[in-house]
C-alpha cells in the first residue's frame, strides 16, 4: 500500500523529520490503517520502529563480540528493573525465614522427585 492510498493523510517531509530527531531509522505502520476496517473517529493508529540503536548493536555484536549477542536495555528499563529487586528485597526482609523457608521446600521436592 502506498502512502496514498492510506486512510490518514501522511507528511512524508514530516515523517522523516520525525524519524531523524528520535534515531529512527524505519517506521512501518500496521493494523487497522492496512486492513481497511480503520475507523478516523475511533481507531487508533498502529506504528512499529526500529531505531539506529538496534543497526549499531548488530554491528557491535558483529565485529566485536564475534556474533555473539550483546544483552541491551533503555535506562528506563534498568531504573525500572532496579526499583523491582530494591521492592523485593525489602518485602523479603519484611517476612523473616521466607527466604529459609522456600529453599528448605524445594530441597525437600527435589528429593522427593528422585
Amino acid at each position: 500500500m502506498s502512502i496514498a492510498e492510506l486512510p490518514i493523510a501522511v507528511d512524508p517531509e514530516a515523517v522523516a523529520a520525525f524519524c531523524r530527531d528520535r534515531g529512527i531509522c524505519k517506521l512501518s505502520l500496521f493494523g487497522s490503517v492496512l486492513r481497511g476496517d480503520f475507523d478516523p473517529a475511533r481507531s487508533d493508529v498502529d506504528v512499529l520502529v526500529e531505531y539506529l540503536y538496534g543497526v549499531l548493536m548488530d554491528h557491535v555484536s558483529t565485529r566485536m563480540l564475534g556474533g555473539k549477542t550483546a544483552g541491551t536495555a533503555s535506562v528506563e528499563e534498568l531504573c525500572h528493573a532496579l526499583n523491582r529487586r530494591h521492592r523485593m528485597e525489602a518485602n523479603i526482609k519484611a517476612m523473616p525465614g521466607l527466604v529459609d523457608s522456600i529453599v528448605k521446600y524445594r530441597k525437600e521436592a527435589h528429593h522427593a522427585n528422585q
